[in-house]
């Protein structure tokens, strides 16, 4: 059975003049996938080419001053390729960030990326498993609602906490599936679709999907519905109403609610 390798990239973020997402920071843990427990790690602050991308003051504590005396990508490069390849790899939303920085990364000191033998996106399989029953999908809002602590924004850190998230959520569907009848949460509004899953976006937008930008400690409730599209849904529950009259019972209606909150 494949190791598993949690990680996590921390990168600048796009601006006006510079739209690519600069790696500074790579943080992996190796883990035992019949125990779930860490059995190895590899973290390291990466110089980019040029400094004055990364802003000099930033929350995380990932700032300019502390990047100018790390290494560039090509000096840790072997060390990240021996952790990573020929493993699984698991991180939140690795399939559309994480992964397209680190092909990057090599691609500019011209070596092959490495490769993994599977991969397992936390953000894919919980938005089709868990739902947004925390109110969304980023590791921040899943960290709190499991109470593990807040989001570091350092790699190392947010890989431990995607896997304490996944035991979590894992935990809790296990049970659920247990039980069916009893502890089954029918809350189908919460679940992504495929379609929506797979909308392209952009450096930023990615960035985003992962945790909360940290450069503000605002923060705003999640609506489960897009206010813009309630006239259309009381439009079509109207519809559906006038034509179930003298024809269609309520328990009908109620099985295609679905259909109606789309």
């Amino acid at each position: 059975m494949g190791e598993l390798v949690f990680f996590d990239v921390e990168t600048t973020m796009p601006t006006g003049t510079e739209s690519r997402c600069w790696m500074l920071e790579f943080g992996a843990i190796l883990v035992c996938p019949r125990k779930l427990v860490e059995i190895g790690s590899y973290c390291t602050l990466i110089r980019p080419a040029d400094l004055s991308v990364v802003p000099p003051h930033r929350l995380s504590g990932i700032t300019r001053e502390a990047v100018s005396s790390a290494p560039p990508f090509e000096d840790v490069a072997d060390q990240i390729y021996k952790i990573m390849n020929g493993r699984v790899w698991v991180g939140h939303n690795i399939r559309r960030f994480d992964c397209v920085r680190l092909k990057e990364a090599f691609a500019d000191i011209g070596r092959p990326s490495p490769e993994p033998i599977g991969m397992i996106d936390s953000l894919n399989v919980l938005s089709q498993g868990f739902g947004r029953r925390a109110g969304d999908l980023k590791m921040a809002t899943l960290a709190s609602y499991f109470k593990i602590g807040p989001q570091k924004h350092r790699s190392i850190d947010d890989a431990r906490m995607n896997l304490e998230v996944i035991k979590h959520c894992a935990t809790v569907l296990f049970l659920e599936s247990s039980l069916p009848n009893v502890l089954s949460n029918n809350n189908n509004i919460g679940m992504v679709t495929r379609s929506k899953a797979s909308t392209t976006l952009s450096c930023r937008q990615e960035i985003r999907r992962k945790s909360p930008p940290t450069c503000t400690a605002v923060s705003h409730r999640t609506s489960p519905y897009n206010t813009r599209s309630l006239g259309k849904v009381v439009e079509k529950a109207k519809d559906a109403i006038r034509g179930a009259r003298g024809s269609r019972t309520l328990n009908t209606l109620v099985r295609h609610s679905r259909y109606l909150l789309r």
